[in-house]
């Protein structure tokens, strides 16, 4: 790709905002996955806000569903506890916007998969998201080339829709995903579903190089991540490494209680010092 064929990124949205302030500021963002409603919906709202306090720069909110092909045992797990709750995309929507109530300005996405998508319609759902405070939406089983509609809808509300590259992509996919304005460009690290790996998977940073080469958006490494020496080894390489098991892992260690209203204070200490550590390994500290 020439830089002629670049095409810049709108500022509007808080994704744009937060990978051009990363640029700026010489930081690798933090992208934390929480499910919505595990252990209950109740409770969301105050996991979010806590995992943001804790410092993460973005939050990718997963919709619970029965085939998570994506996921590994940890979130599917979550999503069963979530679904066992009773949680449904309402839920998440309400929980979106009590975190924008409480004054929350940073990004959230929310991670859901095609049958979600068609439950809820193309055109209908992109609007919902916006409208409670949502800025991208992430769909892993969606094939690139059958985008559009959604990709118009995501547009037209002014959200952010979200692709996928992996190891495997080609140059041709790399260069048509990343030469579309906005937004970031999800990288999977691996062949794999989601879980913590005792490393890098060594084929993540040829990938992320072919991706920097062929891109103009932001890139955000997941899958396989979860210790803050992983985090650490990605600084500088990717934009922001987005990491899920090992924060849903401390969650359901955590072993909140479904029946109370409010996450009690000291509650998700693990989980908030773990995504703590994390930043700070991204920041260098």
């Amino acid at each position: 790709m020439t830089s002629e064929q670049k095409v810049a990124a709108p500022a509007a949205n808080r994704v744009d905002r937060l990978f051009a302030r990363l640029k700026d500021q010489g930081d690798t963002g933090l992208i934390v996955y929480v499910t919505g409603g595990d252990p209950a919906p109740q409770l969301t709202a105050d996991i979010v806000l806590q995992v943001f306090a804790a410092g993460a720069d973005m939050i990718e909110l997963g919709m619970p569903f029965s085939d998570p092909l994506a996921d590994g045992p940890v979130i599917q797990r979550a999503a069963q506890r979530a679904l066992a709750a009773g949680t449904r995309l309402a839920h998440i929507l309400e929980a979106a916007r009590t975190v924008r109530e409480r004054g929350e300005e940073r990004p959230l996405a929310l991670l859901c998969y095609v049958n979600n998508v068609l439950q809820h319609g193309f055109d209908r759902l992109p609007r919902q998201l916006a409208e409670a405070g949502f800025d991208a939406l992430v769909v892993p089983d969606l094939p690139w080339e059958e985008k559009e509609p959604l990709a118009g809808a995501c547009r037209a509300a002014g959200i952010h829709l979200v692709p996928f590259l992996a190891p495997t992509s080609p140059d041709e996919r790399i260069a048509a995903v990343g030469g579309e304005p906005g937004g970031f460009v999800y990288c999977v690290s691996l062949t794999g579903v989601t879980g913590a790996r005792s490393q890098i998977p060594p084929e993540a940073e040829a990938m992320l190089n072919r991706a920097r080469r062929l891109c103009s958006r932001p890139l955000a490494l997941g899958f396989g991540i979860g210790s803050p020496e992983q985090a650490a080894q990605l600084r500088g390489l990717a934009d922001a490494v987005i990491v899920g098991s090992a924060v849903v892992q401390r969650i359901e260690g955590a072993a909140l209680d479904p029946a109370l209203d409010r996450v009690p204070p000291g509650a998700l200490e693990p989980v908030t010092g773990f995504v703590g550590s994390l930043k700070a390994a991204l920041q260098g500290r």
